[in-house]
Formats: C-alpha cells, structure tokens, sequence
C-alpha cells in the first residue's frame, strides 16, 4: 500500500513539473504569434492576400471567393475561417472541399513553429502540410463529381473593422480562455502519462493499438503520442512530446514520422465539430485526412529505404 501511495505521489509530482514546463513552453509561443495574427486580421492585411491563392483555386475545385477564408483559416485558425466562410455564397460540395483543405492546414504560422520546436523543421512541416491538404482536395472532388469552380466574387462580404482597443480586448480574454485550456488538458495528459508509466498502463495500450499504428506508419513508442494530438490537438500534442522528447526516447525518424502524422490528422473531435455546424458530412472531415496521414508517412519509409540503398545517389544523379 504504502508503495502504492508512493508511486502515486511521484507520478504527480513529475506530471505536474512536465505539465508546467510545457505549459511555460507553449506560452512562448502561443502569445507573441496569436497576437501577431490578430493584429495581421484586424489591418485587413489577411483580406488582401486573397489573390495569392485565386490562380489556383479552379486546380483544387474551388471558386476563387473561397480564397479569402482559406487566407484567414491558414493564418488564423478554423474559427477564422469559418467565420469568412459563413457570408459567402458556396455550395455544400465547395464548402466540403474547403473544409478538408482546412482541417489539415490551419495556423501554420503558429503550428509551424510548434512543430519546429519538437522535432520537425519549420519548412518541412509546412510544406508538407499544404501539398497534402492540395493533393487530397484534388482527389476528394473527383470522388465527389464535383466540377471545378470558376464563378467569381461578385458580392463580397463587407468588412467593419472594429476600434483596436476592441479587439485587443478580445484578444486578450479569447487567450487567457485558451491559456486554461491548455493548462489543465497538457497537466491532465502529463499526470495521466507519468500515472501509466509507474503501472506499465502504457505498454498494454500500445499493445491493443499496435494494427492501427502499423497502418499509420508508426511504432509502438509514438502511439502514445499521436493519440494525444489526435484527440486534443496539434498544439497539446506538440507540448506532450517536447516533454517526452528531453528524455530521449524516440530517434529523429520516429519524430519525423509522428509529426508528418499529426500534422494532417489531427483535433479529430473538434475541428470536425465545428464544421458539423455547417451541415458538412463527418466522413469527408475525417476519412480523407486520415488516409492522407497513412499515405503520406507510408511513402516517407518508402522514400527513406529508397535512399538508404547502396548506389541510390549514384542512379539519382
């Protein structure tokens, strides 16, 4: 009993240390780069990027309207594009299309970073991101019959621009909510980490989900993990593995995998939530990114055997 009571302690103990130090971690990031976007959001810079993504919208089947919330939405998040969505006047298969592209790129500036920070580089996170997000909106609108869009904005939704006081304001409370939230979910994922780490929980778990992470690409020790951003988020995830990661027990390639992995497919229970709220279906939200995630990792061990074979470079030069 009393080793019981001892073990128990500890876990809380050392769950607590490594929840606040990837809190305090997260903070760092999450602050200076929210702000930024937000700032960027009230100028109406972000209003005016739109004709970056208007010549390539018709690739990936979408009107060249839709520019705009995929602007706000890859620099801002979901609920920023949502909310740029809502007033345009897009077909279910457009906004489906866009939801897609969406659910897998969203914040990058911010998740970038993120993902920088705890093992995959900045560029590499990214890029891969948007490719996946293009090549599965590709896909998914032929599967759909959906023809690609041309028709052009021609009543574009007025934006009022509030006082920036205002805005600092929301600003400010929307953080200090989002602040708490990720307080108490990464403190519960790391007290509840350190808790089946001292009873061996962790290894029977990987046990039961050993198919599924076959499938995604991934070994046993990152299973963990990747159902920890898969249900709460990119942005928990991230600051679970950081912690995880100082006591060096994944290699660069098991990282690099995890994150390709996340990076698609993940949030899995609210971003889709949102999108629900539009009258979108659950499958096309989740089952493409999903396969997305496999393809994506499956085709990076085939690229990393392919390289590692003798005389490779000299075939590819």
């Amino acid at each position: 009993m009393q080793n019981t009571n001892n073990k128990l302690r500890l876990s809380l103990t050392s769950g607590l240390a490594k929840g606040w130090s990837g809190f305090a971690w997260m903070l760092k990031i999450l602050l200076p780069i929210s702000l930024l976007t937000s700032l960027l959001a009230w100028s109406g810079w972000i209003n005016r990027l739109d004709f970056i993504l208007e010549p390539v919208m018709g690739v990936i089947g979408l009107p060249p309207m839709a520019a705009l919330p995929l602007i706000a939405g890859l620099l801002t998040g979901i609920y920023g594009a949502i909310a740029a969505m809502v007033p345009l006047p897009l077909t279910v298969d457009q906004m489906t299309l866009l939801a897609i592209f969406l659910v897998i790129s969203h914040n990058l500036i911010q998740e970038g970073v993120v993902q920088s920070k705890s093992g995959l580089p900045f560029l590499k996170a990214t890029l891969f991101r948007l490719i996946a997000s293009i090549l599965t909106v590709m896909v998914v609108s032929r599967f759909m019959g959906h023809e690609t869009a041309t028709n052009a904005l021609t009543d574009a939704p007025v934006i009022i621009q509030a006082p920036f006081f205002s805005m600092l304001k929301t600003w400010t409370v929307a953080t200090l909510f989002l602040s708490a939230k990720i307080l108490v979910i990464i403190m519960s994922i790391m007290i509840i980490l350190e808790i089946m780490k001292s009873y061996n929980l962790i290894d029977r778990i990987v046990r039961v989900m050993a198919p599924v992470l076959k499938a995604l690409g991934l070994g046993t020790q990152t299973g963990f993990l990747w159902l920890t951003a898969a249900t709460f988020g990119l942005t928990y995830g991230a600051a679970v593995i950081v912690e995880e990661a100082k006591e060096g027990n994944f290699s660069k390639d098991e990282l690099e995998r995890l994150h390709l992995s996340i990076g698609i497919n993940h949030s899995m229970v609210e971003d889709p939530a949102l999108f629900l709220s539009l009258g979108l279906g659950l499958f096309w939200l989740c089952v493409p990114r999903l396969a997305a995630a496999i393809i994506a990792v499956q085709l990076l061990i085939i690229f990393k055997r392919l390289i590692s074979l003798p005389g490779f470079s000299r075939f590819s030069l």
